[in-house]
This record gives C-alpha cells, sequence and structure tokens, in this order.
C-alpha cells in the first residue's frame, strides 16, 4: 500500500492552577505515503528474473546510463562541446539523490538539498553554474558573484541543545570552558590543513579528491578513523565529538568511528569557496533541494531521455549493447535494446558490479571491491500551520536536536522572499539510522510499517515541538534509499578496484561518485566531467 496512517498520541496539560495535570489525551492521524526508488527494478536483478525480449531497438552514439549528477554532468559537458548525438536512460529514479518532489506549489527534497560554494579547484562545478546563471560574474576569479537568490540566506543553522535553540551546530551554551577551548584548537587546525599542501605540491584536501596530494604522510590518515584520529590529538570534549559524529553522519550516512580520518577530515578542509556576494563558506540551495539544479542541468543538456533502468551492459564488435527495461504499476516488465559507439555507465558501483558483463576483465571485481553503502530515509511533513517554537533562535533553514540517529530538518521554503511567512510550509525530515549497521537498517526499512517510519522520521521534529507537532501536520511523504552512499570506510582510498575503473577508456566508461568512494555532487559532477570528455575521443 502506498497510503498509510500513524496515530501519534498527544496530550495536554491544564495551565496554572492545575499544577500542569494532564487533563486528556487524544489521538492525531497523520497520512503518509512511502516510497522505495529503485527497490523493484534492484530486486527484479537481484532475483535474476526472466525478461521478455526487447521490443524494440535503439541506436545511438553515447548512451549515459543513469541520471543522477554524474549522468546529467556527462550529458551537459557533450552538449557544451558541439555533441548531441546521446541518448540518457533515467534509471529507477530520474536525478538520484538529487531528486525531489511536490505537495502542490511546495517543492521538496527527496535526497541532497545543498551544495557548497566550490573551491578554486572545482573548475568542473564553476563552469556548470556559469553556464546555467547561478554564478553571474567571474566564474573563475578568487570570488565569484551568485545570484543571490539561490545563496542561503539567514538564520542558517541552529542547535536544540539542554533545552533551547542556539545559533549554529557546535554546542556552546552551558559547554565548560576546557570543551570550548578544545572547539577553537580543532577549528584552528583545520584552517591550517586547509592550506598545507604535501610534498607533491598539492593541497591536501580538496575537490575533486583526484586533485589531493598524494603525499604518504597524509594518505596514511585512511588507516584510521576519524574518531581514533581525535584521540590521538587529544581532543576528548564530549560535545566536539557529537558535532563531528553529526557531521559524518549527515555526509557519509556513516558515524565517527567508522568514518576515515581522512574522509572526516576532508569534509572540512576542503569547503572553502568563497563569494563576492556573499560570506566565506556560503551554501547554494533551493526549495526542492538539488532537483531544481539537476533540472536545469538537464534542460542546459537538451539530452534525449528514456525511462528504463539497464539489466546488462555488453561490448560487441560494433560498439556497446545495454539491455533496458521498465516496469509497469503491476510490476510486469518491458524490455528494450540500446546500441551505442560508447556507454556511461552513470550507475552505483553495486550496480555497475551485476550489470556490465565481464567488469572483473576491468579489474572491479564484483565481490571484493564494491564500498559499503549507508541507507537514508528522508521525509518530508507538509505543515498546515507553524508550530510553536521553543526559546533561543529563531526557525532556520537547517534546525538540528542535539541526538541520534536523526539529522534534524530543514524548511523548504526558508529561501521563498515573501513580506510574510507562508500559510503552509515542508519541514524534510532526515535520518541516517546510523545506530545500527547497514545491514540491520536495510532490513528494518523493508519490514518497517509506515507508522514506524514515521514515529522515527518525526523523533526530532517531537522533541522540538512536542504534541504540538502533530497537530499542525497535514500528511507526510517518505522516501526509503537502502543504498543511498558509499561509506568512506577505512582504506577506501587503496580500493583497487574503484582506482581500476577510474583508469578505464574503452567502449564502456564509468562516471559516478562511487569512483571517489563518497557521495558528493562535486565528486558526482568531476566523473561525469571526465568520462564526456574521454567518450568524445575516437
Amino acid at each position: 500500500m502506498d497510503r498509510r496512517s500513524f496515530l501519534a498520541l498527544t496530550g495536554l496539560a491544564a495551565a496554572g492552577g492545575i499544577g500542569g495535570a494532564a487533563v486528556f489525551q487524544g489521538w492525531e492521524e497523520i497520512g503518509a505515503s512511502v516510497h522505495y526508488p529503485g527497490r523493484a527494478e534492484g530486486h527484479y536483478l537481484r532475483d535474476r528474473k526472466p525478461l521478455p525480449p526487447p521490443s524494440t531497438v535503439i541506436e545511438t552514439d553515447i548512451a549515459i546510463l543513469g541520471s543522477g549528477i554524474a549522468g546529467l554532468t556527462a550529458a551537459w559537458k557533450l552538449k557544451r562541446e558541439g555533441h548531441t548525438r546521446a541518448l540518457m536512460i533515467d534509471g529507477p529514479q530520474p536525478w538520484g539523490n538529487a531528486a525531489g518532489g511536490q505537495f502542490g506549489e511546495l517543492e521538496f527534497p527527496t535526497g541532497a538539498h545543498y551544495l557548497p560554494l566550490p573551491s578554486p579547484e572545482s573548475v568542473h562545478v564553476r563552469e556548470i553554474l556559469a553556464d546555467l546563471g547561478i554564478i553571474q560574474k567571474d566564474p573563475f576569479g578568487e570570488r565569484p558573484y551568485y545570484d543571490e537568490r539561490f545563496i542561503l540566506h539567514g538564520p542558517e543553522e541552529r542547535l536544540l541543545f539542554n533545552g533551547q535553540w542556539q545559533d549554529g551546530f557546535v554546542p556552546v551554551e552551558g559547554v565548560p570552558h576546557e570543551e570550548l577551548a578544545q572547539h577553537k584548537r580543532f577549528f584552528a587546525e583545520v584552517e591550517r590543513l586547509r592550506a598545507l599542501k604535501g610534498s607533491d605540491g598539492k593541497r591536501i584536501f580538496v575537490f575533486p579528491t583526484v586533485e589531493s596530494s598524494m603525499d604518504a604522510e597524509w594518505r596514511a590518515l585512511d588507516r584510521i578513523t576519524l574518531k581514533q584520529w581525535l584521540e590521538q590529538n587529544g581532543y576528548t570534549s564530549p560535545t566536539l565529538h557529537w558535532y563531528l559524529n553529526y557531521c559524518c553522519r549527515d555526509d557519509y550516512g556513516t558515524r565517527y568511528d567508522k568514518v576515515s580520518a581522512w574522509a572526516g577530515l576532508h569534509y572540512y578542509c576542503s569547503r572553502w569557496g568563497k563569494a563576492a556576494n556573499s560570506g566565506d563558506g556560503a551554501w547554494l540551495t533551493w526549495p526542492g533541494g538539488l532537483q531544481p539544479l539537476a533540472r536545469m542541468m538537464s534542460e542546459a543538456a537538451g539530452i534525449e531521455r528514456k525511462a528504463g533502468t539497464v539489466v546488462s551492459v555488453k561490448h560487441t564488435p560494433s560498439g556497446i549493447e545495454a539491455l533496458c527495461f521498465a516496469l509497469d504499476e503491476k510490476g510486469a516488465a518491458t524490455t528494450y535494446l540500446v546500441r551505442a559507439r560508447k556507454a556511461i555507465c552513470a550507475m552505483p558501483l553495486y550496480v555497475a558490479a551485476r550489470v556490465v558483463e565481464n567488469i572483473k576483465d576491468l579489474g572491479f571485481d564484483p565481490r571484493l571491491h564494491p564500498p559499503a553503502y549507508a541507507p537514508w530515509m528522508v521525509a518530508n511533513f507538509l505543515m498546515k500551520r507553524f508550530p510553536r517554537e521553543l526559546p533561543g533562535g529563531p526557525l532556520a533553514w537547517d534546525n538540528v536536536v542535539y541526538s541520534e540517529p536523526g539529522l534534524g530538518y530543514v524548511v523548504s521554503t526558508h529561501q521563498d522572499i515573501r513580506v510574510a511567512p507562508p500559510e503552509k510550509t515542508v519541514f524534510s525530515s532526515y535520518v541516517a539510522l546510523s545506530d545500527r549497521t547497514p545491514d540491520e537498517a536495510r532490513k528494518w526499512l523493508m519490514k518497517a510499517t509506515a507508522e514506524e517510519l514515521v514515529d522515527l522520521a518525526s523523533a526530532d521534529l517531537k522533541t522540538a515541538y512536542g504534541w504540538r507537532f502533530a497537530t499542525c501536520v497535514e500528511r507526510c511523504d517518505i522516501t526509503l534509499r537502502g543504498h543511498a552512499m558509499a561509506a568512506p570506510l577505512p582504506g577506501f582510498l587503496a580500493n583497487a578496484g574503484a582506482r581500476a575503473l577510474r583508469e578505464v577508456d574503452g567502449p564502456i566508461l564509468f562516471a559516478h561518485a562511487d569512483l571517489s568512494g563518497f557521495s558528493v555532487f562535486e565528486e558526482a559532477a568531476w566523473w561525469g566531467y571526465r568520462a564526456a570528455q574521454l567518450a568524445l575521443k575516437a
């Protein structure tokens, strides 16, 4: 069933002379729709169900297999180079982790929801943003000028800590002086590492990661976890540990005691983009998260797109053949065959491992080299009114509760320029399920009821608003991503299979953030950009 509901127990306490005793309890029902993008197609592939013969054959020059940021970037770059004979196969969900949805005119994200200002090394991202008009002046200068509609405006973020809201995500109010001193020391170290170069003259942490220093001293950080690095360097502050754990869960879907120290430090040290009309390190965002950006990229690429999911890709004497299928509402499959000179596999590596025939011959062992994947849940609550706030900072774009596994909630209408707040809004709640192993989390997501899903998704919101939250909700839309993102565990930089696919230059090319070992826009775009360049070669 697509539509479920859950019962949120609500209670009212009498005021004044009754001394806070509960006077009654009632039930508040919230409608919820649950979506599992790619699950049906994935299980079809996993179970190797028989497919009917192709109903049609499509000829093209370059086939882009996947419509996430890597595939979109490849399509955009091909168009920029004057190439128009390409076809994009959307995959099980258009835009992948950049997808979104809407309640009427209110857009919301079902995946990623922001993009940091690109640093100088991210020339490929600056090219894209300039072409789309998001960078309006001096795209390759130290401080480009951005379209102000898309620069995140304040209040940007707040944290619910010790029962009150505070500005920013690093706990401050009521934190002992010795802990605050460790906070200061850590961020001073981040500033130092941002500018530091290895023995090869390259900065240690940059986007794209292939441009980072290969200095062995710093690559050794990939042998320990971020938590171990903190302990080795004398950081004992519980609030600092919570904050860094939150950041790892937010960016990688995985706890800091599991994430590679190299990846954990890269999170902070690689992001220092500047703008002529914004503060340093600002973010770009839209009410629909990154879906509006993905849509703009698709429109700029002007590429022909076709619904479907790839089931096999093989090299033939004349090029490549990709067998694709689509499922109707009843789960029945239809297939078609795509023939092309070259194919760009813009799909996660665990999918490529199943569909690219003889991928082991390219140096990628499907048993050894796929990364670990973290599951995610994104729940969008259509709010018929804004709930009453606790003391402290006002409602911000990103609102986080000092807890786990929730990652807080984003207000989709925050970027809207209005004289007064809108009548309705959308609160987008993110949950990383990092309190259990990925396998345990996926099994739980498979069997969880809608009631259980909404209960978990609303945990932070209930902490922030109490029983009143349920009375403000009109309905809820939940998206579950069982393999949302690659988790950069210690040793991920040495993944020989990913390295082999990065170096492939032939009829079958690869483009996905998984090639870097973690899921971020800058990495996905880099591999799509590079794959397009290789595909244009004779």
